[in-house]
């Protein structure tokens, strides 16, 4: 997609979408499930939380059972925030001939496994006595 908007003789701009909405929380949900953990949510609005129900396999060794792994923070709500986010992808698919090729399930499934791949990196450099940059996000900024 990327590719075919540069090939382009003029400038323009595509949104890049599925046309099918999700919510944040189904996406917190798949990613769980792709290192084996089970979610429940509990509590309304800014109390609600994510909280680890069950673990299978072994790529989640830090989690328990009970433990509370997401929390809203209204210090990243947006102002201006919608109610509903839904991409129109249909001057992409007519001027580009462009259409997704995964879901976003799929991509979710390639994001955390290759968040794990980096993790598990990052872990066996620490063991060896090597600082491994790592960028993350923080209510201090980017460390």
């Amino acid at each position: 997609m990327q590719w075919m908007m540069l090939q382009q003789d003029t400038p323009d701009d595509f949104v890049i979408a599925t046309g099918v909405q999700y919510s944040v929380r189904d996406f917190i949900r798949w990613s769980a499930a792709e290192i084996g953990v089970a979610l429940r949510f509990e509590g309304q609005g800014v109390d609600e939380v994510a909280i680890v129900d069950a673990i299978t396999g072994d790529q989640a060794t830090a989690l328990s059972v009970g433990d509370v792994i997401v929390r809203i923070d209204p210090r990243y709500f947006r102002p201006t925030e919608v109610e509903t986010l839904l991409g129109d992808a249909t001057k992409a698919k007519e001027v580009l001939g462009w259409v997704p090729e995964i879901t976003v399930q799929e991509m979710c499934a390639e994001m955390v496994s290759e968040d794990l791949k980096n993790a598990k990196q990052h872990a066996l450099l620490k063991a060896h006595g090597y600082i491994s940059p790592q960028w993350r996000s923080s209510s201090r900024g980017a460390l």
